[in-house]
């Protein structure tokens, strides 16, 4: 377990050792893969689509870092943070004095990761994490990482059934009929168009709305002089109770002639809306909740951010019921999932 890394300081005194490409706290946005951990004295952070197992670290307390830089980098990059005559930019071999606070330190990031960014979705037969096998996991891994973090309350964790499935009664090609558009409508109205689409993770909280590219529907009705869109958006597998008020969804539907919004409402498995619209003609829905992401960067969670986050989350299930030593071995909340996709 190694890696090249260039250690910097800013103007203002924080310290970095970046792996190249790797992302890091002080960039001015984060891409939907960037995993962080907040440690004593700074931040780790890797890219999970890029495979890192060295983390990055922005350091703004080096007294403070000082007992986990040797274990995380080595001595030699522990002694150039600390050297007063460092040359900012210098390149090192990070090889870690402790792998193995190394390893658990990557999977406890991934673990919190997977609480905000996990890409659950009936539709694509991805199966839901277990929210409590997730936090048991984190609590232990928590106290394997006690030399970077300071936390008194760490503990082993209870034990862990790896046999507790979650339970989904739906099945897959039941939500993709519904986000195929199949909108009631009255009798005599013109469907004008339907589409289906996929929506930006970073604009909903985790848990409100399946994660596939083919969760979000709309159709354009004429009916009686006046064009309404109808919006469907297949709810998340884990969502098994209405969402507070605060928390709904709503659909921006933008035309070439102007805009228009609708809140949706959690009608079953199902959140739907509709509202009339300037226009015959859709040009795009989007779904978010308000308040919540920042603009959106297709290249730090647009549609293939969001594919390959997808692609990983299923190979990681697919493996998940194997033997596995290496960093990034499945988590116990994935082991169950995979145990359970028979019924998913």
């Amino acid at each position: 377990m190694s890696a090249t890394v260039r250690i910097g300081r800013t103007a203002d005194g924080i310290w970095t050792v970046v792996p190249e490409g790797a992302p890091t706290v002080l960039d001015a946005a984060a891409a939907i893969d960037a995993m962080v951990l907040e440690v004593v004295g700074g931040h780790l952070s890797w890219s999970l689509l890029a495979g890192q197992t060295i983390p990055a670290a922005v350091i703004d307390n080096v007294e403070l870092a000082h007992d986990w830089l040797w274990a995380v980098y080595g001595e030699r990059i522990a002694v150039a943070i600390a050297d007063t005559e460092f040359t900012d930019g210098a390149e090192f071999t990070a090889e870690p004095a402790v792998p193995e606070l190394v390893t658990a330190a990557w999977r406890l990031g991934f673990a919190y990761w997977a609480t905000r960014w996990w890409p659950a979705s009936t539709i694509d037969g991805i199966t839901p994490l277990d929210d409590r096998l997730l936090d048991q996991e984190i609590t232990a891994l928590r106290a394997e990482c006690e030399l970077l973090i300071d936390d008194e309350t760490a503990s082993d964790g209870e034990a862990v059934d790896i046999t507790a499935a979650v339970e989904v009664s739906a099945r897959a090609a039941d939500y993709a009929l519904a986000a195929g558009g199949g909108t009631d409508r009255p009798a005599g109205a013109l469907s004008l168009g339907r589409g289906t689409g996929g929506w930006d993770w970073r604009r909903c909280p985790p848990g409100l709305i399946d994660a596939s590219e083919r969760a979000v529907s709309w159709e354009s009705i004429r009916d009686s002089g006046t064009t309404t869109v109808r919006i469907t958006a297949v709810a998340a597998p884990q969502l098994d109770s209405a969402a507070p008020a605060h928390l709904h969804p709503r659909a921006f539907i933008t035309t070439p002639v102007g805009t228009a919004e609708a809140e949706l409402n959690l009608i079953g498995d199902l959140w739907t809306g509709a509202t009339t619209t300037p226009s015959d003609s859709v040009s795009a829905v989007d779904v978010y909740v308000p308040g919540v992401g920042a603009t959106p960067d297709p290249e730090l969670g647009g549609p293939e951010m969001r594919r390959r986050i997808r692609e990983l989350a299923a190979a990681r299930l697919r493996r998940a019921t194997g033997s596995d030593d290496a960093v990034d071995a499945p988590l116990l909340a994935e082991i169950a999932a995979a145990a359970s996709d028979s019924d998913f």
